[in-house]
């Protein structure tokens, strides 16, 4: 029996999605069960499979299109079955003979892949393989469909080179005045490119750069590229952040001092933590001392959660997401570190769990890496505040009425002014500040 699919409604808050890319092809056999088609939501791309077995027979979205949930979105019936009346009219696709099942189909090889173009790789594969210069139409993916992993590109070695070509006769140098000559080696100029019949003069050189600088401002000078989903998602969600709470940002000082004492200690014992990890746990532990840091706002009622999900910003090439550690306030420092490097993979690989991206109580956001000493971080909703971190520098700073020198981090608290005070939120941080400078406190 014919089987429609539609747009998933892959959360609670989901209106649409857009199919960034169709995993298989009308003709092709399907089978329940096996990726079918990639949906970018708001926040990160999903996998979504087939939920039946046959021929995927009919497209009714393109990819790059962006629809309704539970909109239709293909038809997967048997090859000779009539699906005129699911089609609203149109005309179905002709079937192709069933393709290989995805047990017997082997992966694409690199020329098949750079004959058809389109190349399937994760995130973090990609990133990889430019970072390393490698050609991923030349790599072989192992992973779903001939997905490129990036482990693929980690294991990846490039063919022998072709024995070179013999040496062809040398051509003879292009010919130069000696003033044309000296003028194309200050400028870095190729004289085979100037063009000059005989030799080069300095009037071809002008008249070669003359026709270069034309070029230059036929180009366009603007470009007008349409956002994507997780673009689209994040102006909505920063804008609606904006109008929503009246905020106020107030930045303190920290001296990381005793804290980088406290990880140096970690490391001898061989637990490997960064700052991120440590100030989840001491911002969690200040959390249930200030609920209501911790709280969010639901029609001029208040709502407390006696728990922390605290949300660490992470960083990708198209945009951001924050997926939380559940029960950061409950969890050892080396389970929070391990759940936030397990978190930034999934997100960079697009392999996210909805459920760990909703239900935050609280966020982090670290630009330190960047060098970054002061930002007004915007609330992530429906929470009340958000941690900026900043980077941690050598400042020099009053101790003992002495001129010392301290490692200093800048902490900036953005809260929702309608429910916490300026001395409520001084006063979380102070706490915070104390946390960080006597980690002894924590046993308190």
């Amino acid at each position: 029996m014919a089987k429609v699919v539609v747009m998933p409604k892959l959360g609670l808050t989901m209106t649409e999605g857009t199919v960034s890319k169709w995993l298989k092809k009308v003709g092709d056999a399907v089978s329940e069960g096996e990726p079918l088609f990639e949906v970018e939501t708001d926040k990160l791309t999903n996998t979504i499979e087939a939920s039946a077995s046959g021929v995927l027979r009919h497209l009714f979205v393109e990819e790059g299109v962006t629809v309704p949930v539970l909109e239709k979105v293909a038809v997967i019936a048997a090859a000779d079955e009539d699906i005129a009346g699911l089609l609203g009219g149109a005309a179905p696709a002709p079937a192709a003979a069933a393709a290989p099942t995805p047990a017997d189909a082997p992966a694409a090889s690199p020329a098949e892949k750079k004959a058809g173009g389109r190349v399937i790789a994760s995130p973090a594969a990609k990133k990889l393989a430019k970072e390393k210069g490698i050609d991923l139409t030349l790599v072989t993916g192992t992973g779903p469909n001939g997905r490129i992993t990036e482990d693929d590109v980690k294991n990846y070695t490039p063919a022998p080179a072709a024995p070179a070509a013999p040496a062809a006769e040398e051509v003879p140098k292009v010919k130069a005045s000696p003033l044309a000559a000296a003028v194309a080696a200050d400028l870095g100029l190729d004289l085979e490119k100037i063009g000059a019949k005989d030799r080069v003069l300095a009037e071809d050189i002008l008249r070669y750069l003359e026709s270069t600088r034309e070029k230059a401002e036929e180009a366009p000078k603007e470009e007008l590229v349409p956002m994507n989903g997780m673009r689209k998602a994040i102006a909505k969600n920063m804008l609606n952040s904006h109008m929503t709470s009246p905020t106020v940002t107030a930045n303190l000082s920290v001296d990381m001092s005793a804290m980088k004492a406290y990880r140096e200690q970690l490391k001898a014992k061989e637990i490997k933590v960064s700052y991120t990890d440590l100030l989840v746990k001491f911002v969690a532990k200040a959390l249930t001392e200030y609920p209501l840091l911790n709280c969010s706002v639901e029609d001029n009622k208040i709502r407390y959660k006696h728990y922390v999900n605290m949300g660490v910003a992470v960083a990708l090439d198209n945009g951001l997401v924050v997926p939380n550690v559940t029960d950061a306030d409950k969890k050892s420092l080396t389970e929070i570190s391990a759940e936030i490097k397990e978190l930034a993979k999934l997100a960079r690989e697009g392999g996210l769990p909805m459920e760990k991206l909703r239900g935050g109580t609280f966020t982090i956001t670290n630009l330190g890496m960047y060098g970054i000493e002061s930002f007004t971080p915007i609330i992530n909703q429906p929470e009340v505040a958000i941690l900026g971190v900043t980077t941690m520098e050598d400042r020099a700073v009053v101790r003992g009425g002495e001129i010392v020198i301290r490692p200093m981090m800048t902490l900036s608290l953005t809260f929702d002014h309608r429910v916490v005070d300026g001395s409520v939120a001084a006063e979380f941080l102070q706490r915070v500040k104390n946390l960080l400078e006597n980690p002894a406190l924590m046993l308190a």
